[in-house]
């Protein structure tokens, strides 16, 4: 026998308030006091409430729209991660309504409030989302699937890189190769996955006796990249190689090299993170670590639907995509060329 679907008044009658007063909350009417709206989504959330779900058989019900939530639409990585999602979308017959909220956690949680009663389900990246409680809070009571978002107590299925072996695995390429001395572009501060990143850089290097590293400020752009390429060319020991938290920040930063004479990878190495398509088309193409990030979206939407189509609370479910070294031009072993009379490396590219 089928499970009774949960309605609005078990939720008033949990929460211990009016059925209008859920209706207002669910529906983000702004005369709901935040302690009541805050209580009324803790309840709808943990009893697994659906504005649809009485009647998801009713096709009139469906609105056949994915909600997806996005930090961000711009960039190549972006770019990549919405053309799986939509892939598997038109496959399926879906629309999709798309948001971004620049890293602002107000802005998100507008747009987490805007989709309810237009979407079927949510994809949501949250990287950002550091208070406690602050997705139960915001997210609407539909099915859920997250993408690269740390969870404080798992309540949602997610889909996320292992940001940490990737880093440390290009780390310990570079190494191989003879680089001691590996500078690290660094993302957003407050972003799990730059975080990650660093994690898994630092304790490679850290692992490696003879091994040293140093950190610039990043913001996973390409003018951030620039700018920490210029500063590394300015620095007055200048590192065998350098590895950017992401591509788009490499790609800035080989473009400062470029504009400062500095050969890559004869002069200094370099290195990225995501494979996103431009990186190997640059020149030198771009070593770097492959996340396969349309799959990613595509297999975060195959799950939300399986989801949705199921009309059940969903497994609570972890899968970890891991990312492949990819080898290209632009990583090398120390050049003797590069080399001075006395065996060091030259610190200025024009000398």
């Amino acid at each position: 026998m089928g499970r009774l679907a949960v309605t609005i008044r078990d939720v008033a009658r949990e929460a211990n308030v009016s059925v209008a007063t859920v209706s207002r909350a669910l529906n983000g009417h702004s005369n709901v006091a935040e302690p009541v709206r805050r209580k009324v989504l803790e309840v709808a959330n943990r009893l697994r409430y659906s504005p649809h779900a009485a009647a998801r058989s009713l096709s009139s019900r469906s609105t056949q729209t994915i909600g997806v939530v996005l930090p961000d639409l711009h960039g190549e990585f972006f770019s990549e991660l919405i053309r799986g999602i939509d892939a598997i979308a038109r496959t399926a017959g879906r629309h999709l309504l798309l948001s971004s909220y620049h890293g602002d956690p107000e802005e998100q949680a507008a747009a987490l409030r805007a989709m309810r009663g237009r979407v079927d389900g949510l994809l949501v990246m949250s990287p950002y989302a550091e208070r406690p409680g602050f997705l139960a809070e915001n997210l609407p009571p539909l099915p859920v699937v997250l993408i690269s978002t740390r969870q404080d107590e798992p309540a949602w299925p997610v889909f996320e890189i292992d940001n940490h072996a990737g880093a440390a695995a290009m780390t310990r390429h570079l190494l191989s190769l003879g680089h001691r001395h590996i500078a690290f572009i660094g993302g957003p501060e407050h972003n799990h996955d730059a975080r990650e990143r660093l994690r898994g850089f630092r304790e490679a290097v850290a692992a490696q006796a003879d091994a040293r590293g140093s950190e610039f400020a990043g913001d996973f752009d390409e003018a951030s990249g620039q700018r920490a390429g210029r500063a590394i060319i300015d620095a007055t020991d200048r590192p065998d190689a350098v590895f950017a938290a992401n591509d788009m920040m490499a790609l800035g930063c080989l473009y400062a090299f470029a504009q400062a004479g500095l050969d890559v990878p004869g002069d200094i190495a370099l290195a990225g993170f995501d494979d996103i398509p431009l990186a190997r088309f640059v020149h030198p193409s771009l070593t770097t670590m492959r996340v396969s990030i349309a799959e990613l979206g595509g297999s975060a939407l195959r799950r939300l639907l399986a989801q949705i189509d199921a009309s059940e609370p969903a497994a609570i479910e972890h899968h970890v995509l891991v990312p492949e070294l990819v080898v290209r031009q632009s990583s090398s072993g120390p050049d003797p060329a590069a080399q001075t009379a006395t065996g060091r490396r030259k610190k200025n590219p024009k000398n």
